[in-house]
């Protein structure tokens, strides 16, 4: 299960809007901030203000941030270090325990899997809008193979995103391309 490989911590509960507090020294990821390639984007956070914060409410390189409510309930893993900065509620903070055991990148990919989705969505909770709670995502089976494997799986899952990316990137160019010579037919060129 996930609670035995990383613990779930729920997002820094705000009193009011962030817009509100202004400029300050501690970042805040908020749902904006997940990319669709599934990493959190640091470049344009909010920063505010805050009282004494205890350590454990900072995110750290490596850490995932989960979307909790909404449509989309996947995992984003940062990739670099976000300096001093805190996970906003509704999201949620997953922390690998002993990174020797799984790697942070294969957590995140492991998350994002269908299998993994259907058994977080049968555990959603609210019928307007859905929302995963930190106990379903505690007891989600992980799978957890060798390092090596799990190093392997996260290049070909990287690889293949990045095909797609092309493959698209490619289709968009042919149909412009399609779409100026038929207009240049048309106007009788």
């Amino acid at each position: 299960m996930l609670k035995e490989v990383a613990a779930v911590q729920t997002g820094y509960s705000f009193r009011s809007r962030l817009d509100a507090f202004g400029v300050g020294h501690i970042g805040v990821i908020q749902m904006k901030d997940l990319s669709e390639d599934n990493a959190v984007d640091c470049s344009g956070l909010v920063k505010i203000d805050m009282g004494e914060l205890k350590e454990h409410h900072f995110v750290r390189k490596g850490d995932l941030v989960f979307r909790s409510r909404g449509l989309l309930t996947t995992s984003a893993v940062l990739l670099d270090d976000p300096g001093r900065a805190v996970v906003a509620a509704p999201l949620l903070r997953i922390r690998v325990a002993n990174s020797s055991r799984i790697l942070p990148k294969y957590l995140n990919w492991y998350i994002n899997q269908r299998d993994a989705q259907v058994f977080l969505h049968s555990r959603s909770i609210g019928t307007a809008q859905k929302m995963i709670g930190k106990e379903a995502l505690d007891a989600l089976e992980v799978y957890v193979p060798d390092l090596t494997r799990q190093k392997n799986i996260v290049e070909l899952a990287a690889l293949s995103a990045r095909e797609q990316r092309l493959f698209h990137a490619l289709a968009d160019k042919r149909d412009q391309y399609i779409s100026e010579l038929l207009m240049q037919c048309a106007k009788g060129e």
